[in-house]
């Protein structure tokens, strides 16, 4: 269940373009479904400036606490606000409503030197 449409980390974060060159990022099925049950997600607040590779929050499961990490550089421009009362949709829905953030990218090429859906694959079954 890897959507052909978007692009992936090394580290199972997914990252689709929205309207106006803004990123929408989000957690992979893989990586929900390693978590288990969802039950807090720390984000950063809209106008945060992010780097490629470096935290940008963290998710809680009844397994673990994980670092979040930004695909690219930019300016956070939105934050799922929906996650604050019910983070669990992040396990229901993680491609559609289970979203994280939406980024602003510094670079907007810098998109496409992440993973294809085929090279994520592969990462995932290795």
């Amino acid at each position: 269940m890897i959507p052909e449409d978007l692009r992936y980390t090394a580290e199972h974060e997914w990252v689709s373009v929205a309207d106006g060159g803004a990123v929408r990022v989000g957690i992979t099925h893989f990586a929900q479904d390693a978590l288990g049950d969802i039950v807090y997600v720390q984000l950063p607040e809209s106008g945060a400036a992010v780097a490629a590779g470096e935290s940008l929050g963290e998710i809680e499961s009844t397994k673990s606490v994980s670092e979040l990490y930004a695909p690219v550089a930019g300016t956070v421009s939105a934050r799922n606000e929906l996650l604050a009362d019910t983070p669990e949709v992040i396990n229901t829905d993680p491609y559609g409503s289970g979203w994280l953030v939406e980024i602003t990218p510094a670079d907007p090429a810098a998109v496409d030197g992440l993973l294809s859906a085929d090279a994520y694959r592969e990462l995932t079954e290795s």
